[in-house]
């Protein structure tokens, strides 16, 4: 991104061998970090004091083997950690992040004034309800970007799709707590692996306004029609936010969807390329709104939730082709949120990157 101001704010995608029992390398300069691996989690953040996530989802090598890696995020500035009962965070003048794992069996269900409500659609609103709280709390009002993970995205219990359970839970949330459900609200992705605790990681900004950007191929998600569940998704396709100095750009998941339908059920080189479309659209779109950004595929850093290990070497050689064989890939294996979909990627840019690829 040459003669592009870039944010003070910056990822790191390490391999799990530099997990950090090394964390002190990166100094005092942590905001967070996400762990990616099925080998069992152990809690880190306590040690640490940081807001640490381990979420039991395998990393991909280009060749499909399955190992695990984890992603960092730092700050400049004085930095600030604290906890408020299961969420975890740290924010510097500038910026908040945060994590919170719940068990979905700690919300009980049983009470009358529970009936058509599930576990998991208790414990996302509650999620939601406390990132809400906490943001509202420190002065960070602008929710930025949402990641969400939890067990068995593509199962059905108590009659409903559990991603559509969800879906419930959030707009609880943001309800509950006088947020827009249309329009202006943060980038998010939603992905599913075997089991374990409902995870929720976050960005918000203190004195900017972020840009949510559409993508003119799609229907926005806030809008789709009643066949995906009661509640339509609540995020926008992407954010644009100036922080640290620079135009950040958080790219929701974004998979083989024209209009609000999935394109190329089955095929997932077609569905690859319908979505690295749409990612074009994207930054197009976003380059549009703010000028200034400068945003290109070529900086990119992209996670790439693959739903079948063995399609990854297929995925690798189509992206490097069209993003170039430098590009920043990170593989995760995952199920996606719906169930004709093979593949999803998120990105973010504006800011500088240390990845493991590279």
């Amino acid at each position: 991104m040459s003669g592009i101001a870039l944010s003070h704010l910056r990822s790191l995608h390490l391999s799990f061998a530099e997990r950090p029992d090394n964390l002190h390398r990166l100094k005092a300069n942590v905001l967070a970090g996400i762990f990616f691996s099925l080998a069992p989690g152990k809690n880190r953040s306590a040690a640490t004091n940081l807001p640490l996530a381990h979420v039991p989802m395998a990393s991909l090598a280009a060749d499909g083997t399955p190992g695990s890696v984890c992603e960092i995020w730092c700050a400049d500035g004085a930095l600030t950690y604290g906890q408020r009962d299961m969420l975890k965070f740290c924010h510097n003048d500038e910026i908040l992040c945060g994590v919170i794992q719940l068990a979905e069996k700690d919300f009980d269900v049983s009470h009358s004034s529970d009936v058509g409500r599930t576990p998991l659609q208790k414990a996302t609103a509650h999620a939601y309800q406390e990132i809400f709280k906490l943001s509202d709390a420190l002065a960070f009002g602008n929710i930025l970007r949402f990641w969400n993970y939890f067990a068995d995205i593509n199962g059905e219990s108590h009659g409903t799709e559990r991603y559509r359970q969800f879906n419930v839970g959030r707009q609880d949330g943001f309800l509950t707590r006088g947020r827009k459900i249309t329009g202006s609200v943060p980038a998010a992705c939603a992905l599913g692996f075997a089991e374990g605790p409902l995870t929720v990681c976050f960005f918000a900004a203190r004195g900017v306004t972020p840009l949510a950007i559409e993508n003119p191929r799609q229907i926005s998600a806030y809008q789709y029609p009643v066949d995906y569940g009661k509640c339509s998704p609540t995020f926008s396709r992407a954010v644009v936010a100036q922080i640290g100095g620079g135009n950040l750009l958080f790219l929701s998941g974004t998979a083989s969807i024209v209009g609000h339908q999935t394109l190329h059920a089955g095929d997932v080189l077609a569905q690859t390329r319908e979505t690295i479309i749409n990612i074009e659209a994207l930054v197009t779109e976003a380059n549009r709104s703010v000028p200034s950004a400068g945003f290109n595929l070529a900086d990119l850093c992209y996670k790439v939730y693959v739903r079948h290990a063995k399609d990854v070497i297929a995925i690798d050689r189509e992206l490097r082709r069209s993003l170039g064989r430098s590009a920043r890939l990170t593989y995760l294996n995952a199920d996606i949120c719906r169930d004709d979909l093979l593949i999803e990627i998120e990105a973010t840019a504006g800011h500088p990157m240390e990845h493991l690829s590279a």
